[in-house]
């Protein structure tokens, strides 16, 4: 059986971050040959085209990471009606030196959770908006605008019953979009 291996890569760097939460309790709803890695971002340094030619540690490893995948889960909460900076910073550090970006290709899944009324609607489009520009394949529907409320996690952290059914369809979408991204053989060691 094919093994796929995702990338997680979450916006918040919170310790009790709700999208951090979310992740785990999604990564629980995928089925068997599906494993996820979460994907450090909190030690990348600032983004400076002048380190292209000497990468930091932590954005070698961000990459190695990344290539590894046969897919993206990006689950991230909106900061000011955007991307929190620290996502957008590991996507710049991942897309470069020009030409050598490791998000190419990939599928991607988006979703994100916030006590706001719309969720994050607002950050998820800015994120497509980037992740279409560095041509990565972004499951469009159904879309997941998390309205956080006391009791959406259960006791063990698993998604409640009110939004399972809902998150489990999204979480079937997106495996089913990263298996039509990649066929057997395709995968390629990082």
């Amino acid at each position: 059986m094919d093994k796929y291996q995702i990338a997680v890569v979450v916006g918040s760097l919170r310790k009790d971050s709700i999208n951090r939460k979310l992740a785990t309790a999604l990564t629980r709803m995928a089925p068997e040959g599906f494993s996820f890695t979460d994907v450090r971002i909190d030690d990348l340094p600032l983004y400076n085209q002048d380190d292209d030619g000497h990468q930091a540690a932590p954005v070698m490893r961000l990459k190695s990471e990344v290539s590894a995948a046969q897919g993206l889960l990006f689950v991230s909460p909106e900061y000011n009606r955007s991307i929190p900076g620290v996502l957008k910073n590991a996507l710049d550090h991942g897309s470069r030196p020009y030409g050598q970006s490791v998000w190419g290709g990939k599928p991607a899944g988006v979703i994100g959770a916030s006590i706001g009324a719309i969720g994050t609607a607002v950050a998820q489009q800015h994120l497509r908006n980037v992740l279409a520009y560095l041509d990565v394949p972004t499951l469009g529907q159904p879309e997941a605008f998390i309205h956080y409320k006391e009791g959406f996690f259960d006791e063990d952290g698993n998604v409640g019953e009110g939004s399972r059914k809902f998150l489990q369809s999204w979480m079937d979408k997106y495996v089913a979009w990263v298996k039509t991204h990649n066929h057997p053989g395709d995968h390629k060691p990082g």
